[in-house]
């Protein structure tokens, strides 16, 4: 799968890494995928109620070594 954009959160706390991704989403067109790396705990339910809420897709979401690395399809 294209990744479209890379956008890396690593050592930011909530709610930055969500602020930042929905500024990326603003810049991506409609099926195009964000892949995003962060070391927040909280974004996962973050992420995750955002996502919900706006419309767009959770790829896929793991976690390696307090690394979460969520990848994202614009709705």
């Amino acid at each position: 799968m294209q990744i479209h954009l890379e956008l890396d959160t690593t050592g930011l706390m909530c709610p930055l890494p969500l602020l930042k991704l929905k500024k990326a989403l603003q810049t991506l067109q409609g099926g195009q995928t964000v892949l995003v790396l962060a070391t927040d705990p909280a974004s996962v339910l973050d992420f995750g109620v955002f996502l919900e809420q706006a419309g767009h897709e959770l790829l896929e979401r793991s976690e390696d070594t307090g690394v979460f690395r969520y990848l994202i399809r614009k709705g």
